[in-house]
Formats: C-alpha cells, sequence, structure tokens
C-alpha cells in the first residue's frame, strides 16, 4: 500500500476531512473534527500515525517488531506509527478501521448521530 492509495481509503470513510494543520508535510484525517491518522508524506520509508487500543498496540509492536512502533511525536500509549511499506495492505486498513472506529467512539452523541446523518 502507498501513500496515495491509503490516502483514498481514508477519505471514502464518512465524516472524513483531510488537512495540513500541523505543517505542509504532515496529512492529517479526521471525523467529525477529530484526528484519526497522520500521514509523514517528507520521510522515507512512509509513515502513517494511528490511534490504537492500548493492549493492541502493545501487541501489534511485538508481532511486527520494526515496521509498527510507538507513535513519533504521539502519545505512546494510544499510538503507533506504521511503516507502510513493511505491512501488508489489510492489516494497514483494519489498523485504519480501528483508529477511525476509536474515534468514532469517543464522539458525543450529538456528533455520533450527525455523523450517522451524513449519507
Amino acid at each position: 500500500m502507498n501513500v496515495e492509495e491509503l490516502r483514498e481509503f481514508c477519505v471514502a470513510k464518512k465524516g472524513t476531512t483531510e488537512e495540513f494543520p500541523f505543517d505542509e508535510n504532515t496529512l492529517v484525517f479526521k471525523v467529525m473534527g477529530k484526528i484519526y491518522a497522520l500521514i509523514s508524506l517528507d520521510r522515507l520509508p512512509p509513515q502513517c500515525n494511528l490511534k490504537c487500543d492500548p493492549e493492541r498496540a502493545i501487541e501489534l509492536r511485538e508481532e511486527f517488531d520494526g515496521a509498527i512502533i510507538p507513535g513519533y511525536h504521539m502519545n505512546k500509549k494510544h499510538w503507533n506509527t506504521l511503516f507502510i511499506d513493511q505491512l501488508p495492505a489489510p492489516l494497514i486498513k483494519d489498523l485504519i478501521d480501528h483508529s477511525y472506529n476509536l474515534i468514532v467512539a469517543s464522539l458525543t452523541k450529538k456528533l455520533q448521530q450527525e455523523l450517522k446523518a451524513l449519507d
């Protein structure tokens, strides 16, 4: 999976917006205004930060040693950095879905209803 495929997968998710709030090299994906994915456009190998359940984050880091590490410049308990060229596309998509779903679950009921209404 390359950066453009990752971007296309993210923007297809309901309620997702993309922006560059930090600098011109960090593409950020938000659902209802809350970040669920960040892609560094100038880092090689290509990297993506995703939110993750803390227990699952530890398991993933152990299983994919070196390809999934604690989140760069993020809360290392809740975020992972993925080296996307070292991981299979289905796993990356699963982890994007996981991150997105964690954020949606943390939204207020009002925002969750607004998200459901987007069709």
